[in-house]
């Protein structure tokens, strides 16, 4: 069963940094892409960022391009996304999403909330 467990969310001025989590199980990351997506209040979600697996290829949204670095520890089944320079418009719940490739299937884990003070 596959299974994302995020986790590193908090409260945070603008400016600071913060570190998300994503655990998986279930699952090796070889044939999955592993993302971020966010949702802000009363916005629809939209992705963040994603690592492929397979050759550890990596996509940034626009607005988080040079200031978000997503990673993975294959060793440790856990992706991070290290968010640095965090602005009030990064506020959102993040969620971490799995692909599978080969069978074109993807799994979501609960979010986790970002807070960024102005």
């Amino acid at each position: 069963e596959v299974q994302l467990q995020a986790s590193g969310g908090g409260l945070v001025p603008a400016g600071g940094s913060l570190r998300l989590s994503c655990e998986a199980s279930g699952f090796t990351f070889d044939d999955y892409a592993i993302g971020w997506f966010r949702q802000a209040p009363g916005k629809e979600r939209k992705a963040v960022s994603c690592i492929n697996g397979s050759d550890s290829k990596r996509y940034y949204v626009d607005s988080v391009e040079g200031r978000f670095t997503i990673s993975s520890d294959n060793a440790r089944n856990t992706v991070y996304l290290q968010m640095d320079s965090l602005k009030p418009e990064d506020t959102a719940v993040y969620y971490c999403n799995a692909v599978d490739l080969v069978k074109n299937m993807d799994y979501w884990g609960e979010g986790t909330l970002v807070t960024v003070s102005s």
